[in-house]
């Protein structure tokens, strides 16, 4: 029998959406969870083994401790954010469960592997980039020195082992809906722009784009390209579908539909005759037939990366796209009634006061259904941490959270200061949302269901709360350099 393990999204800060598949991990402006998918697939491939998805399932810290107290061996997914508070309660387990080995894995610990061992000696190892066989290895028996991938300190000196070769075959891995249901609970999963109940899955691995910002293929999945073949995805969505009946909607959370047009076409042909609804991510340079396609085998709503309205933004991040396509892309959308959740960041390479209102300004030209405006935030491992740190635009006082796990501006450029970025988030959701026409799409949904009356309420709620959050971070802010610069000493 191998080690008794649990697989952990760990207790943070309240909707702290923070580990296994979170692109910025953070507090959501409305309480929202995507599903622990890469903590799912090595959960289904040992016997016994439990995933706890914290946040998602309302399970504290100090009950995360006494579940542990059951397991031999623990693999916590961490994240930047929430890895000071991930080493607190790892250190509280080991007291009371001394003998339990403890796994870091993700982004944060995958490229500061020393330093995070250092960090906390109650953890055993870490595993570096994919981990899925890295840990089952070690809960079946086999030493750490033969293991592909991890990183440990033997007698005060670190130890790296070769880097695995990223899978290939990934047909071999289990299907994570099925641990879903055997783990998790559905209700729990609530993004605001998918219908309610969801349920993600991956149909690919790695993304050939080379955006500077984005954190996932720069540090965990690489860019060469994986896929799954089109009969296993058919397959693990008509065997979800049967053991989820009240699943209102599917969505790929990876790139499967904007890389290769054959690849796509071929998908949703297997996908048709399951009458299933779908959504997925995509990028603006997807063609109209593809998306056409997609159309007809289910597809509903897109995610897209807009992330700026200004040419050379999208030129100095390598987003590989340009603000004309966007626009097409949109269009055709429009015209094939798919919906789009567009995704905008504030505070990228070359940001300024206009670009911002470049960005605001397209964002409504654009007119999608509904919007995400995020804080560029540089990850360790990032290009744009490397551009961002070699420049000096991130300074020790700049954080990347406040005290409640949401973002805060970390990047600060000559001319526009935190708090500029910071108030232009909540001034971009107040200029798009409050236009009639959002006004009236929204109300209209509204009127003729009550389910998403309830949610639309709930979640008002929750965005006005974070708003006047925002607003006083940013007078607080201005208040403090304000007083910094008058007490300043003459000539200093």
């Amino acid at each position: 029998m191998p080690l008794k393990t649990l697989f952990l999204n760990p207790p943070s800060f309240e909707n702290f959406d923070g580990g296994a598949s979170s692109r910025w991990p953070a507090t959501r402006e409305i309480e929202s969870f995507w599903y622990p998918v890469w903590l799912a697939y090595p959960a289904g491939m040992l016997e016994g083994s439990r995933l706890l998805d914290a946040p998602a399932h309302h399970v504290s810290g100090e009950e995360t401790i006494q579940i542990a107290k059951d397991y031999e061996f623990l693999v916590l997914f961490t994240s930047t954010p929430g890895f000071p508070g991930d080493i607190r309660l790892v250190t509280a387990i080991k007291e009371i469960n001394p003998k339990i080995k403890i796994a870091f894995v993700g982004p944060h610990v995958t490229v500061l592997p020393e330093r995070s061992l250092r960090e906390c000696p109650a953890i055993d190892f870490i595993v570096r980039k994919e981990f899925d066989y890295a840990v089952t290895d070690f809960a079946k028996g086999k030493p750490l020195d033969e293991i592909l991938g991890v990183s440990f300190l033997r007698d005060g000196q670190i130890v790296h082992t070769a880097d695995q070769p990223a899978i290939q075959d990934l047909d071999s891995l289990p299907h994570v809906t099925e641990i879903y249901k055997r783990d998790l609970t559905i209700k729990n999963y609530n993004v605001p722009f998918l219908l309610y109940p969801f349920v993600s899955l991956y149909s690919t691995r790695g993304c050939p784009a080379q955006c500077t910002f984005c954190l996932w293929p720069q540090t965990l999945s690489g860019h060469p390209w994986r896929k799954r073949s089109s009969d296993d995805v058919a397959s693990e969505m008509a065997k979800a579908k049967e053991l989820f009946p009240e699943v209102k909607e599917f969505f790929f959370d990876d790139d499967t539909f904007n890389i290769q047009k054959a690849r796509t076409v071929e998908l949703c042909a297997k996908l048709k005759p399951l009458g299933l609804t779908w959504s997925c991510t995509s990028r603006v340079t997807t063609d109209y037939e593809t998306l056409k396609a997609m159309k007809e085998a289910g597809c509903r709503l897109l995610i897209v990366g807009y992330e700026s309205g200004d040419q050379q933004i999208l030129k100095n991040i390598k987003k590989g796209a340009t603000v004309e396509r966007a626009r097409q892309f949109t269009k055709d959308c429009h015209k094939l009634g798919l919906v789009i959740h567009g995704d905008f960041i504030l505070g990228l390479p070359g940001e300024t006061h206009e670009t911002i209102e470049n960005t605001i300004k397209f964002a409504k030209e654009l007119d999608v259904e509904t919007i995400q405006v995020s804080v560029a935030h540089a990850y360790p491992g990032t290009e744009l941490w490397d551009y961002a740190m070699k420049n000096g635009f991130i300074t020790a006082e700049t954080k990347m959270l406040d005290e409640g796990g949401h973002q805060l501006a970390q990047i600060q450029y000559p001319g526009l200061p935190a708090d500029v970025i910071m108030e232009s988030v909540h001034r971009f959701y107040d200029e798009y949302y409050f236009r009639p026409k959002a006004v009236y799409r929204i109300l209209r949904k509204a009127v003729f269901n009550s389910g998403e009356r309830k949610r639309l309420y709930k979640e008002a709620k929750s965005f006005m709360k974070l708003r006047a959050s925002r607003n006083k971070w940013v007078k607080d802010k201005r208040k403090e350099d304000n007083s910094a610069s008058t007490t300043q000493p003459v000539g200093a």
